[in-house]
């Protein structure tokens, strides 16, 4: 049956009688290479062959018999067209920059020096053509004569040398601790194969703790006489670098000896601190943090869970009084915990005094539940497989009176209680802030999962090859500018985020008595924006490495799914935004963690004036590279968003308690507002550490490099926001239009030492474990 669809072949072959038709011959060539000949090109050239007045009509005719869409050449016609030209073209002859410009040249190679090709008329007729036509001239001439483009630069490769300093100045803390876990988690304990079913992942998980505990790494943070180092930035960085690797290894090291170990450290006292620390550390005593419950997560403050005195027996009654008031997600809490940090409403004498934290235990030496707990198995999670996570209920289960964390309250064997704090709302607050340890640790794993995501991705992204200029070599993936933008600006933000968190970690374990506010907004805020990031990040590099992304083996997937629960855990991240926005507002925390909004506007004025000299009309227009590259303006510009956030929530709050809202609905009314003024403190925060440590580089190169990723992070960060300092009037369109184009700018220089500056994370192979990223990066 004839296909009817198909239209008929037209010419096969090109008229060799006819040497002075070559002069179409590139254009024709080109314009059916794609299979295709448009209308707009068809009238192109047509109206460039009628102004060819010296066309006899057979010239005309056979150029009309190439130029019929309804009657396309034959496909081995087109690839004749080529050969043609290119047996015409000596090898050592200049290169024209346009198709005209070759067809003038085979006239010449065929010795049509005289006639109408000599004249200015045809050549003008035929440069108007090719004009009509819209190709880009010199590309189609390389690739129809087979020539490689221009030749491109060089990579710029960084010594070892250059790699170690860089990664010596990142991890300038701790080194010997993190040398120690990096050496460790090289081995097949702690290096655990994918795809391990859940039984096995839990116990080999185990196991890689039994490592770690047998090396001393657990009880870092603990004092010397119970086998520590009083180190919590020792412990942290444990923690930091354990990021690296399994993520359940990670996150039930911080259950046993973070959480439960934490717990006990900081709420508890000396006769708990004998009773329990030494056999924390070296993993004798497993145990649990039961903390959230089914139906309070987030909201501590109102836990269920009920400890009740019971004089007479000199014994706390604990007690589940609802199925919502069981404690769930509990780590260890499936099956290898015997022993749980309980946090539950202390009621003495028929009097409640706000939730305090008891020692329970929940399991014999057989592993069996103890009489009057419930524990369940939580099963199959999206990721973390390998934490055995539970739900623990308890009826009328009794302790001992001494099983009372009693740094913060105290019950007499008669039943009085006491406390060195007497506000139950500063009492509440100011035992959460003993516990910001966790906060700090999940930010500092955050960066880390970010770090090995941007590692197997920008390495795989500047060996892979795709596509290329006609007739070059394909190039690397990482060469692109939508490759550039999914993965370097999260790169600067990545490495912005690295010295915030150090810096936040620094003020944590330096602060002597304990947190402050700052720091506890501080870990908060970083906490939520890290672990979002690296999730943003992670699920980029996934799709920057294509189906090679989606192997089970390069890690990317398992790590976006297990990095998934840090956005949950040690609290929601809008909660926690919002709790850096409240304190932001005001020296009132613990207030404010009642939503009494009393001394909301204190300071406000004088912190969140309005700098004038910011919204003077030329700063706001100017659209210079040295303005936009300047430190100061990209300081300038982000603190102004934060203080006119802070100022205009500020005044929100105060109209609406005015008009007669209760304080907790004026907070929700403004619950966007809030999160949105907490991100941009973080953000502020992140570009001011991340210029210090830019200052603070050992040597001209490395700050150098430092520099454009800070430059990169400050303006990603604006453009990511022009649409809020449009309507502030802080910019106007020419200015956000420059910075999107400097971003561009600086994602191509950037991309030259993006392999450096992965390599610079200092992540050993061994411990990458991905086989799409090449050892070493490719540095030499």
């Amino acid at each position: 049956m004839t296909d009817v669809t198909r239209p008929p072949e037209g010419p096969s072959a090109w008229p060799a009688h006819r040497p002075d038709l070559l002069a179409f011959l590139p254009m024709i060539q080109v314009a059916w290479s794609d299979g295709v000949l448009t209308p707009d090109e068809l009238v192109a050239l047509c109206e460039g062959l009628e102004e060819q007045d010296w066309l006899d009509p057979e010239g005309r005719q056979i150029l009309r018999s190439w130029l019929r869409p309804d009657s396309p050449p034959t496909p081995t016609a087109v690839v004749e067209l080529r050969e043609i030209v290119r047996s015409w073209w000596p090898e050592d002859r200049r290169v024209p920059d346009s198709l005209a410009g070759l067809g003038l040249e085979l006239i010449r190679g065929a010795g049509l020096t005289a006639g109408p090709w000599s004249r200015d008329r045809a050549p003008e007729a035929l440069a108007r053509a090719e004009e009509r036509l819209g190709i880009p001239g010199p590309e189609a001439v390389r690739e129809l004569l087979g020539i490689s483009g221009p030749p491109r630069s060089e990579r710029h490769r960084y010594t070892r040398f250059w790699i170690q300093s860089l990664g010596s100045y990142l991890n300038d803390t701790h080194v010997d601790v993190r040398t120690r876990v990096l050496e460790l988690m090289k081995s097949p304990e702690l290096a655990l194969p994918a795809g391990l079913p859940r039984s096995e992942y839990r116990e080999r998980v185990l196991e890689a703790l039994q490592v770690l505990a047998r090396e001393g790494l657990g009880g870092l943070a603990y004092p010397e006489a119970y086998g520590g180092r009083d180190d919590p930035g020792a412990a942290i960085a444990v923690f930091e670098t354990l990021a690296y690797g399994d993520l359940s290894v990670l996150v039930k090291f911080g259950v046993q000896f973070g959480l439960w170990g934490g717990s006990i450290l900081q709420l508890g006292t000396a006769q708990h601190h004998e009773a329990y620390l030494a056999r924390i550390g070296t993993l004798e005593l497993l145990g649990c943090y039961g903390m959230t419950e089914t139906g309070h997560g987030s909201n501590v403050r109102d836990l269920e869970t009920v400890s009740r005195y019971d004089a007479d027996a000199g014994e706390f009654v604990i007690h589940t009084p609802s199925p919502d008031a069981q404690k769930d997600w509990i780590g260890n809490g499936a099956l290898h915990g015997r022993i749980a940090t309980v946090f539950a409403q202390l009621e003495v004498g028929g009097t409640r005094h706000g939730v305090h934290a008891f020692v329970v235990p929940i399991r014999d030496d057989d592993g069996q539940p103890l009489p009057g707990v419930t524990i369940v198995d939580r099963g199959d999670k999206v990721g973390l497989n390998g934490v055995d996570n539970g739900t623990l209920a308890f009826h009328e289960v009794r302790i001992p009176r001494e099983n009372l964390l009693n740094r913060f309250g105290e019950v007499t064997p008669e039943g009085v209680y006491s406390s060195p704090i007497p506000s139950s709302g500063r009492r509440f607050f100011t035992m959460l802030r003993t516990l910001v340890a966790g906060r700090v640790s999940v930010a500092a794993a955050s960066v880390s999962a970010a770090k090995t995501a941007l590692t197997v991705a920008i390495r795989y992204g500047d060996g892979r090859r795709q596509f290329g200029p006609p007739g070059s070599e394909e190039v690397p993936t990482l060469d692109y500018r939508i490759h550039q933008r999914l993965l370097l600006p999260r790169l600067a933000t990545t490495y912005g985020l690295h010295f915030a968190v150090r810096d936040l970690i620094k003020r944590y374990t330096t602060g002597g008595g304990g947190p402050d506010e700052a720091v506890e907004i501080d870990a908060a805020g970083l906490k939520a924006y890290a672990s979002t990031h690296a999730m943003a990040t992670i699920q980029a590099c996934r799709e920057a490495c294509g189906g090679q992304g989606y192997l089970a083996a390069n890690r990317l997937g398992a790590l976006r799914n297990d990095v998934d629960a840090f956005t949950t855990f040690e609290g929601a991240n809008p909660v926690l935004l919002q709790l850096v926005a409240k304190g932001l507002l005001s020296d009132y925390r613990d207030e404010l963690g009642d939503l009494r909004l009393w001394g909301m506007l204190r300071h406000v004025a004088e912190r969140a004036g309005v700098r004038l000299t910011d919204m003077n009309p030329v700063v706001t227009r100017r659209t210079d590279e040295d303005h936009l590259r300047d430190p100061e303006f990209h300081v300038a510009a982000l603190r102004y968003r934060e203080d006119r956030l802070l100022a205009s929530a500020a005044r929100r709050l105060r109209d609406l308690l005015g008009d007669g809202l209760s304080s907790f609905d004026a907070m929700n009314r403004t619950q966007d507002h809030l999160v949105t003024l907490a991100r941009s403190h973080i953000e502020r925060l992140v570009l001011e550490c991340f210029r210090h440590a830019v200052v603070r580089a050992p040597t001209p190169g490395l700050s150098d490099s430092l520099d454009g990723l800070a430059t990169l992070y400050a303006l990603a960060t604006m453009e990511k926001s022009r649409a809020w300092y449009l309507e502030s009037g802080y910019m106007e369109p020419a200015k956000t239009r420059a910075i999107r184009w400097l971003v561009n700018e600086l994602c191509s220089e950037i991309r030259e030492q993006a392999v450096f500056l992965v390599d610079g994370f200092g992540i050993p192979d061994e411990v990458l474990r991905a086989p799409i990223a090449p050892e070493g990066g490719g540095s030499t």
